[in-house]
């Protein structure tokens, strides 16, 4: 993930990247410049679900991997908003003329009389939420138009390796009972804290493994082993399981 460091004198610096062509801003970043003391807390309580995602991987300045909760354009103006500090005022100033000189996604710039308006903003702010709502609802009803995939079509079109709880889920089980459903079958034991596969399934392709740091919370930074499907795994379960008569979700709905 490629970041880019904004700085000015008067304020810390905020990290900004770019997903999917828009901006996004870690919130920590934002939410100690406008006063927040708790900064995980005015996120949580201020910004929409919609506006702010996880699991986006940056490095800091030492090279250790982070994770932080980023925010949206949307997500950044809810902090501001919200902001008690009269510094607010000014840091708004500075990230709208110089870290994000416009609103590009609706079609408008952030005029001075939007900028100096909450009501207005607000407003501008709903819109942009009800156009994204409505583009949600016409992309799911284009799917429900598309004739029903198969279960093969769907583990066929991902190529990413996927957690068991993923594939737990297509079946409406948790990622335990999953698990020990595998183990009872024969397929895996559990070593420690990660499952692994019995010989006869081993050298099949069917599972890799990644590693992740972690903070141990005295400065050092531990690392931890997760396994992983893949398709051509994810297939092997599926037809392990409909041999003992448990078949996914979607193929039980097609059924009714």
């Amino acid at each position: 993930m490629n970041i880019e460091i904004f700085r000015n004198s008067e304020f810390k610096d905020i990290r900004t990247m770019v997903i999917d062509g828009e901006p996004w801003f870690v919130g920590k970043d934002i939410a100690e410049n406008l006063g927040y003391t708790n900064t995980r807390k005015a996120i949580i309580d201020h910004v929409d679900t919609e506006d702010k995602r996880d699991g986006v991987t940056i490095r800091d300045s030492i090279g250790r991997e982070q994770t932080p909760t980023c925010i949206n354009e949307s997500g950044l103006y809810s902090l501001i908003l919200s902001s008690k500090l009269p510094q607010a005022k000014k840091f708004k100033r500075w990230v709208t003329s110089e870290v994000l000189p416009s609103i590009r996604k609706h079609g408008m710039y952030a005029t001075d009389e939007l900028l100096d308006n909450p009501d207005l903003f607000i407003l501008v702010l709903e819109e942009l939420k009800r156009e994204r709502q409505e583009k949600l609802i016409l992309k799911q009803q284009n799917l429900e138009m598309k004739p029903k995939a198969s279960y093969y079509d769907i583990a066929l079109s991902c190529k990413e390796a996927v957690a068991i709880t993923v594939i737990a889920k297509d079946y409406g089980w948790s990622a335990r009972k999953m698990n020990k459903k595998l183990h009872e079958l024969g397929v895996q034991f559990k070593q420690g804290n990660i499952w692994l596969l019995y010989e006869d399934y081993a050298e099949e392709g069917y599972t890799c493994t990644k590693t992740y740091p972690f903070n141990k919370g005295n400065g050092e930074v531990g690392t931890k082993i997760h396994t992983y499907w893949t398709q051509k795994g994810r297939l092997f379960i599926y037809n392990l399981l409909k041999s003992e008569g448990y078949v996914p979700l979607i193929e039980i709905k097609e059924a009714a």
